[in-house]
């Protein structure tokens, strides 16, 4: 990089951070601005943990999900049985029948958005600066509107989408917290509590966790107290994926895209939005109606309590069924992580996950898939191992591991820290059964 490209680079960083600092004085005192290089709490993109709830019962676990980019937690499908599907490394917002209040298995989805577009495009344009838009599907409904959008100084992709996320405003507080940076890499992130009740995150962040593509994804999402999701993604290309840098930034600034998602005209139209299945009362249930799961602080503990003796936690986090550490015996930092699913084996679709080479099953009946490949986040050298287990009773408990700190890093080691031994008494322990669920 050039001197005159760092300077504009450290300008640039300037310019944000003043601008950040400026948003969150006008949004009340409830803010924490993460900008921190050790991990943070959280596991998997928290926003998305009533959607991977569900989807946990078919898939590899949530650093499985992890390691093909999760894209927020935050648009697209993430991991089905036939396989990883690519998402954005900044989560972004699920679509229709597979956004927070998806139908489970065996479920009826719940009813499409009948939202006209060209009523949502509205709003949009009413609450950005003056430029030029163009706009697919004008005349269809639904509950989103993406858009590219030209002030002169290049075009660039511009959507918003309205989701319920709950019952009341605290349903949905995690689909508006910092992301964890051992999952995702953004270079800003602040959330926290408006005025008026209702909670905002800002995040500026990247479309690929590797950065393969310099595609920039800035996000505001607010979380109104009738558990609505407003959120906004703005890109520095006229697409989110697949289109060609067209500008060093996205269009607009955190402040207008604050003033986006708070615009009052949002929400009339997010009223008309179908109600979210009802859920409680079935077996195996915590108090949302998803599968119950350990606590983020029990999982946890027990992870720690499992480790081989030689190696240092350098850090941790999790979050309800999953937790992670980064563990260092002297030759570099390796991420280890835990996924616990008590009731995976009572959803369609676990069985194929335990076929094929790799797949053993013991004397009492558990099925043990063992896996070593290479990383797929984009880290450079990075290998990713994994046992799979799943009692005959179906309680499930996923352990993986990296030769790297985090999966979009490259690896910081020759191989992780714990072997393929090490993780396969990890995973069959008896402690994780016992583990109180919520």
């Amino acid at each position: 990089m050039s001197q005159n490209e760092g300077t504009r680079h450290d300008g640039a960083h300037e310019r944000f951070e003043e601008e950040l600092g400026a948003v969150l004085r006008g949004t009340g005192d409830g803010f924490a601005v993460d900008d921190r290089r050790e991990l943070v709490a959280g596991g998997l993109q928290r926003g998305r943990r009533r959607l991977v709830r569900r989807r946990l019962a078919v898939t590899g676990g949530v650093l499985a999900l992890a390691a093909v980019g999760l894209g927020g937690v935050y648009g697209g499908s993430l991991l089905g049985p036939g396989g990883p599907a690519e998402t954005s490394s900044v989560a972004a917002p699920p679509q229709r029948g597979q956004g927070v209040g998806a139908a489970a298995p065996g479920e009826k989805p719940m009813g499409e958005a009948t939202i006209p577009v060209k009523d949502l495009a509205a709003v949009l344009k009413a609450n950005t600066p003056a430029g030029q838009w163009q706009f697919d599907n004008l005349d269809g409904q639904g509950q989103s509107v993406t858009g590219v959008y030209d002030d002169g100084h290049g075009k660039a992709g511009v959507s918003v989408g309205l989701y319920r996320a709950g019952g009341t405003g605290e349903s949905g507080t995690d689909q508006v917290t910092c992301p964890d940076k051992a999952v995702v890499p953004y270079d800003r992130c602040a959330d926290g509590r408006l005025p008026g009740g209702e909670r905002f995150m800002a995040i500026q962040g990247y479309e690929y966790p590797d950065k393969r593509e310099e595609t920039k994804n800035w996000r505001a999402v607010l979380l109104t107290k009738d558990g609505i999701l407003i959120d906004a993604s703005e890109y520095n290309a006229a697409a989110e994926k697949g289109a060609a840098i067209s500008r060093e930034n996205p269009p607009f600034s955190l402040s207008q895209l604050k003033t986006l998602v708070t615009a009052e005209a949002w929400r009339p139209l997010a009223a008309q939005l179908p109600q979210l299945p009802q859920l409680p009362g079935r077996p195996g249930t915590g108090k949302d109606g998803l599968p119950a799961v350990p606590s983020a602080a029990a999982v946890q503990a027990t992870l720690r309590s499992l480790l081989p003796k030689g190696v240092t936690v350098t850090s941790h986090g999790g979050d309800d069924g999953h937790g992670y550490v980064v563990v260092d015996d002297g030759e570099g930092p390796s991420l280890v992580g835990v996924d616990v699913q008590p009731t995976a084996g009572k959803h369609e679709g676990f069985a194929e996950l335990f076929t094929g080479a790799g797949v053993v099953t013991l004397p009492d009946g558990t099925k043990v898939k063992s896996t070593q490949q290479p990383g797929e986040k984009g880290g450079e050298g990075v290998v990713w191992w994994s046992v799979d287990t799943m009692t005959p009773e179906g309680f499930r408990v996923i352990v993986s591991t990296f030769n790297s700190d985090a999966q979009y890093k490259a690896a910081t080691r020759n191989e992780p820290a714990l072997t393929m031994e090490q993780l396969k008494a990890l995973a069959l322990s008896p402690k994780w059964q016992k583990l109180p669920l919520k």
